[in-house]
């Protein structure tokens, strides 16, 4: 799994991370995907590399700017039921 962050400049509402979250499902397949407008960043955990190219025009067509990216193998959580 990886998890790629997403510096984000333009996220003022709640609006804006539901708008940028959509944008990056419609065009990558991703098993999750959550927006900060707070901390100014987008946080996507994929089974593959998120291209960076298509990233930043996908991101870019919805009016945002991408600052920068990085990426990492996510650590894995697990939750056992009491």
């Amino acid at each position: 799994m990886i998890q790629t962050t997403v510096e984000i400049s333009g996220m003022v509402c709640g609006m804006c991370e539901a708008h940028i979250n959509d944008a990056i499902r419609s065009a990558f397949a991703v098993k999750s995907v959550r927006s900060s407008r707070k901390k100014g960043e987008t946080v996507i955990l994929s089974e593959e590399p998120i291209d960076r190219d298509k990233l930043r025009e996908t991101i870019g067509a919805t009016g945002y700017v991408m600052l920068g990216v990085k990426e990492e193998t996510a650590k894995r959580r697990f939750f056992f039921p009491l």
